[in-house]
């Protein structure tokens, strides 16, 4: 997959849209972001396979890791306490889903990292 020419607005249209919308472990929970996320930056939503960790189930999309130091806007990274899904988006930050919105954490408190596109 790569990445298409438009996906800064469409990664930006996302995370605005979701700016407040608050986690529910069904429909909108770190795993159902970063999908949507994906599926923003590269057109394509990746499949997935669940296995008994987040980390686990998101390599099963076939994107390679890399040091979440180097991640940039896009990409998916795996927070550790709590684990977490989320995606980079700029300054060396990442986002979240939360009770009450995104959360933006620096990528300092990231584990993992997947390059998108």
């Amino acid at each position: 997959m790569t990445r298409r020419p438009d996906w800064p607005g469409r990664l930006a249209a996302l995370l605005s849209g979701v700016e407040t919308r608050p986690f529910d472990a069904r429909r909108w929970n770190c795993a159902r972001f970063a999908l949507a996320a994906v599926e923003a930056v590269t057109g394509t939503r990746p499949t997935v396979r669940v296995r008994p960790s987040l980390e686990a189930s998101a390599d099963s999309a076939g994107f390679p890791r890399i040091p979440p130091t180097f991640a940039r806007a896009g990409d998916v990274v795996l927070a550790g306490d709590p684990a977490r899904l989320g995606v980079g988006v700029d300054g060396g930050r990442a986002v979240f889903v939360g009770p009450r919105g995104l959360l933006r954490q620096p990528l300092t408190t990231c584990t993992t990292a997947w390059r998108i596109g």
